[in-house]
């Protein structure tokens, strides 16, 4: 239904509206339109091939959900739920609560109506978890371990650390209760752990890796527990793919906001900032960062050639924002396409009293309300921009739900996938991750990664008349 659907609004993109010498000529469009057909046809052949594995993520299967919702029910008397993984096993857990759960969330039980707390670590800070581990309860507490190898460091340190704490209080022969296990199906180290020590399992396709992986068992198990209704972030999903299964760019959003960003960037526009003007997209602003820069930012084409090439993701929020980032996106370097996500209908209405009338500079806003505030600078700041001839547009959702965020999440998944073709790389790979990481496994003594500790061993030493 089209009072559902969000909008993209790229008005403010094109040279017509903000100027010749940093907008883009409507023309070009359209003379992409045969590359566009080219590279749908080849998403369609790759998604044959098994090699899109998130556009099969909204369909499925019945067995799947059920099966998750099976294991809320039968979970009684837990209260928290953490989810254990790092980047792609994290971002989306955290993105889907902030936006579909209310503020505050694990603070009131009125809001959490019997659904579990979460709570997502997502680093190996030490403080940071034995603070945690030592705030919660742990005979109530559900565990979500997320590696698809079971070889991630970070996931599975603090794997070892948890399952110590929680044996200590709950007795080996109670450890499974308290333990799922989210990995690949086939192979894995966590695999192997989930089966010995009798976990529920769910699996994660072998085709969606982890920064596309949201709409599968990765972020579904965490939004059921906590009361999101998953068949709805679904069925959003599919609505958004339906929408952009045409070649047509003027008529399929995820394509034609690609399209823009690449012709942007080709301009020397290099950093896409993603600016949510509701609090409740501020996480959905940092899933996007890892989505855009891991995708592609890359050293070498399909060609094998060096490129070097990705556009920088930033993310900002509005109104915060506009008291710390907006000058320098007014003022600054012309390197930047600022992307406003807007909400028409806000879950709250809160009126500003009117109070102190008598003073000229506060008067005025009594009888709005922030609704109408946080509208209102959005639209200010996006006509700011466009004064400054600096490129924007908008992300427009009818509302904050489930139905308009898996619209959300499906479309920037297919942008990123159709931007690599333009920029000719593999928009699925991360092979810049891995060197840091083969260091870590040497230090530490992974077997197989000798040489990396060597490396590691003989680097450069500092200088220490340059440490001050």
């Amino acid at each position: 239904m089209k009072e559902k659907e969000i909008k993209l609004d790229v008005n403010n993109m094109f040279a017509d509206v903000i100027g010749k010498e940093h907008g883009i000529p409507k023309d070009e469009i359209d003379d992409y339109q045969d590359t566009a057909n080219k590279i749908h046809e080849k998403i369609k052949k790759d998604r044959a091939k098994g090699k899109m594995g998130f556009m099969e993520l909204p369909a499925q299967s019945e067995e799947l959900i059920s099966e998750i919702e099976e294991e809320v029910e039968k979970r009684e008397g837990y209260e928290n739920f953490v989810v254990i993984g790092i980047g792609g096993s994290a971002l989306g857990n955290i993105a889907l609560q902030t936006a579909l759960n209310k503020p505050y969330y694990n603070l009131d039980s009125k809001k959490r109506n019997g659904n579990l707390k979460l709570f997502v670590p997502d680093n190996v800070d030490p403080v940071r978890l034995k603070s945690l581990l030592d705030s919660l309860d742990l005979e109530k507490t559900l565990f979500n371990v997320i590696t698809k190898s079971g070889s991630t460091a970070e996931t599975m340190s603090q794997f070892l650390i948890a399952r110590e704490a929680v044996a200590k209080v709950v007795g080996e022969d109670n450890l499974s209760e308290h333990f799922i296990a989210t990995t690949s199906k086939d192979s894995g180290y966590l695999k192997i752990i989930a089966e010995r020590e009798n976990f529920k399992t769910f699996y994660i396709p072998e085709s969606v890796g982890g920064r596309f992986s949201v709409l599968s068992p990765v972020g579904l198990i965490s939004a059921a527990f906590c009361g999101i209704n998953i068949r709805e972030l679904l069925k959003g999903a599919a609505a958004m793919a339906e929408r952009a299964s045409t070649a047509n760019l003027r008529e399929n959003p995820a394509y034609l906001n690609a399209l823009l960003h690449y012709l942007a960037y080709n301009q020397g526009k290099t950093i896409s900032v993603m600016m949510p003007y509701t609090h409740q997209l501020k996480d959905m602003a940092d899933w996007y960062r890892q989505l855009w820069a891991e995708s592609l930012g890359k050293e070498l084409n399909r060609d094998k050639e060096v490129v070097n090439v990705g556009p920088t993701p930033a993310k900002s929020l509005g109104a915060t924002d506009q008291h710390s980032q907006a000058q320098l996106y007014m003022e600054g370097p012309y390197d930047k396409i600022i992307t406003f996500i807007e909400v028409e209908n806000f879950d709250e209405e809160v009126e500003i009293p009117k109070i102190y009338e008598d003073i000229e500079g506060v008067n005025y806003l009594g009888g709005h309300s922030l609704n109408e505030l946080i509208q209102t600078e959005k639209k200010a700041t996006e006509l700011a921009l466009t004064k400054r001839n600096r490129l924007n547009q908008s992300i427009i959702l009818p509302e904050v739900n489930e139905h308009t965020i898996g619209q959300l999440i499906y479309m920037l998944e297919l942008q990123t996938a159709f931007a690599g073709e333009l920029f000719n790389i593999n928009a699925f790979n991360q092979p810049g991750v891995e060197l840091g990481k083969n260091y870590t496994y040497g230090v530490l003594g992974r077997k197989g990664y000798g040489e990396m500790k060597k490396e590691y061993n003989t680097r450069a030493k500092k200088d220490n008349n340059w440490i001050i």
